[in-house]
């Protein structure tokens, strides 16, 4: 079991999807493009920094001096992928599937608060957003979404564009969610 504090051990979580294709593509430079893709959303979406320092490891790069700089989320991150590199059975677990059905709540309520014009409540959202962006797939489109669904978009059409069905599946439940919650 790991040692590491409870927030990295979120962090390392949230980003199990980034850090096991990375660790892959190392092993196996065939699956690179599909890395590269993820790699291009998250330098679009800020990340340039984490994306650097990922494109360096896969070009062999290997040494601790990779860390520095770094904040503690890619910081956690980059050494997961060293680590997972090293030793696989350091990988988090990325076997966990998100349950829409808990998911689902949380993030309507975080919507609303949003466009009820709460500080936090848009900031974390932000933050939110730009993690599951990061994440790719269906996670990157539901962190797309997350914007308009604050500002009262409800086309789940139009809001699920690209979307697999685990996906639509998370955003059919917050849309749900959100029904409810204005009903009141």
């Amino acid at each position: 079991m790991s040692t590491l504090p409870e927030r990295r051990e979120q962090i390392r979580s949230a980003h199990a999807a980034l850090i096991h294709q990375v660790v892959v593509a190392c092993r196996n430079p065939a699956l690179r493009p599909a890395l590269e893709d993820s790699l291009r959303v998250a330098d679009a979406n800020g990340w340039a920094t984490l994306v650097g320092v990922i494109r360096r490891i896969l070009n062999g790069q290997r040494e601790p001096g990779l860390l520095a700089g770094l904040d503690e989320e890619d910081g956690t991150i980059i050494l997961s992928i060293l680590e997972g590199i090293q030793n696989p059975a350091t990988l988090p677990k990325g076997e966990n599937k998100a349950d829409a059905g808990m998911a689902a709540p949380g993030l309507a309520s975080v919507v609303l608060a949003a466009r009820r014009g709460e500080p936090e409540a848009i900031a974390w959202l932000g933050r939110m957003a730009s993690q599951m962006q990061r994440a790719g797939g269906d996670m990157a489109r539901m962190g797309a979404a997350l914007g308009p669904l604050s500002r009262g978009e409800r086309d789940p059409q139009r809001l699920g564009r690209g979307m697999g069905a685990l996906g639509r599946s998370l955003l059919r439940s917050v849309l749900d969610e959100l029904a409810k919650a204005e009903e009141q």
